[in-house]
C-alpha cells in the first residue's frame, strides 16, 4: 500500500474513531432508556443491565457504522480539500480512481462485516434477548406496594396496608370482580406471603375471610391458610440456529421487513461511497458550503425510498435502491470529479 493511502486512511480512520464514539453514544442512551422502560415490569440488577445492553450491540452497531463511515468519509476528504491537499495530489498524479479505489475496498469490507451481524449476531442476540426477559418475568416477585391502589395479582385487585420489603405482607384486602363464570369476591387477611415455584408465583394469606357476593346474599368462609396461585410461566423458548430464525422470514411479515431494513442500511457504505468522495473532494474557494445538507440529502434520499419499497417488494427493493444509488453516485461522481480532476 502506497504512503498516499496510508496518510489518506489515517485521516480517514482518525475522524471515524471521534464520530463513531460520538453516534455510538448517542444510540446507546437511546437504547438505555427502552431498557429502562423494560425495568418497570422485571426487576433486575446492574449486572443484568449490562446483560440486556450487550444483548442489544449488534442492533446498535448496523444503526451507527454506516453512517459514521459515510459522513467521515465526506468531512475527511473536505478537509483535506480545505487545505488544499486533495489538488496537491492530483498534481503529483494521484489520482481520483485511486481515491475511489480505496475506499470502495473498506467500504466492501464495512459491508461484509455489517451483513455478517445481520445474519449471524443480530439473530442469536435478539433470541438470547427475548429468552432473558421471558426468564426474569417467570421467575419475577410481584412488586405489590403499600397503600396503594389498583395493584394485581392475577385477576385480583389487591391493596395492603404495610409491606417489609421480603415480600410479606400485613392487612391484604383482595376484590374479584363478577365474571360470567365466577362470583363477585372479596378476601381479607392479617397477613400473606409470596412464593415463587418454577414461575408458579403463590400467593399465601393467613387467617381472613371470603366474602362470595351472590344475588341475594352474601356468603362468609373463614380460613386460616389460603393459596392463591397463577399459571406457570414456561416461555423460555430454545434458541434456533441463524438459517432456522431467518427462514421464517418467508412466512413471517414482520421477519421479513427486519431482514431487508438490516440489508438496506448494511449496503449503504457500498452503495454511498461515490457519493461521500464527490462531497469531500472540492475546490475550498468556489465550494465552501453545502457539505452538510448534502450529506442529509444523500442520506435521506437513499433511506426514505428504501423503507417505503420495502413494505411493497422487500428484499427486491434493497437490489433496487442500491443498484440506483450506485449509477446515480457514479454520474454525479463522473460529472463532478472526473471530468474537473
Amino acid at each position: 500500500m502506497s504512503r498516499v493511502n496510508l496518510y489518506l486512511l489515517k485521516h480517514f480512520s482518525s475522524l471515524f474513531a471521534s464520530l463513531f464514539f460520538t453516534l455510538f453514544f448517542i444510540t446507546s442512551i437511546i437504547f438505555f432508556i427502552k431498557i429502562a422502560s423494560i425495568t418497570a415490569v422485571i426487576k433486575i440488577n446492574f449486572a443484568e443491565l449490562v446483560l440486556m445492553y450487550i444483548y442489544l450491540l449488534p442492533n446498535i452497531i448496523i444503526y451507527t457504522l454506516p453512517i459514521t463511515f459515510f459522513i467521515a468519509l465526506s468531512i475527511s476528504l473536505f478537509n483535506l480539500s480545505k487545505e488544499n491537499e486533495t489538488i496537491v495530489l492530483f498534481t503529483l498524479t494521484y489520482e481520483p480512481k485511486k481515491i475511489v479505489q480505496l475506499f470502495v475496498v473498506v467500504s466492501s469490507l464495512l459491508s461484509l462485516l455489517l451483513i455478517i451481524n445481520i445474519l449471524v449476531l443480530i439473530p442469536m442476540a435478539r433470541q438470547l434477548n427475548t429468552n432473558f426477559l421471558d426468564y426474569k418475568k417467570s421467575e419475577a416477585k410481584f412488586n405489590i406496594k403499600a397503600t396503594e391502589f389498583g395493584q394485581k395479582f392475577s385477576n385480583w385487585l389487591v391493596y395492603i396496608d404495610k409491606n417489609d420489603n421480603q415480600d410479606n405482607y400485613g392487612g391484604v384486602v383482595m376484590y374479584q370482580e363478577k365474571t360470567s363464570t365466577n362470583a363477585e369476591k372479596i378476601i381479607t387477611a392479617k397477613n400473606a406471603n409470596i412464593h415463587n415455584n418454577s414461575g408458579a408465583v403463590k400467593l399465601e394469606l393467613n387467617n381472613g375471610k371470603i366474602f362470595e357476593i351472590l344475588n341475594q346474599k352474601i356468603e362468609q368462609v373463614n380460613f386460616k391458610k389460603l393459596y392463591l396461585t397463577t399459571e406457570s410461566s414456561n416461555r423460555v423458548n430454545k434458541v434456533k440456529n441463524i438459517i432456522s430464525y431467518w427462514k421464517e422470514a418467508l412466512k413471517n411479515k414482520k421477519r421479513a421487513y427486519d431482514l431487508a431494513f438490516f440489508l438496506l442500511i448494511a449496503l449503504f457504505p457500498v452503495a454511498t461511497v461515490l457519493f461521500a468522495i464527490s462531497i469531500g473532494i472540492v475546490t475550498y474557494r468556489y465550494e465552501k458550503g453545502g457539505i452538510y445538507t448534502s450529506m442529509i440529502t444523500v442520506i435521506f434520499a437513499y433511506l426514505a425510498p428504501g423503507i417505503i419499497l420495502i413494505q411493497y417488494a422487500g428484499l427486491l427493493a434493497v437490489l433496487i435502491v442500491f443498484i440506483a444509488s450506485i449509477i446515480i453516485s457514479y454520474i454525479y461522481y463522473r460529472k463532478k470529479i472526473l471530468l474537473k480532476y
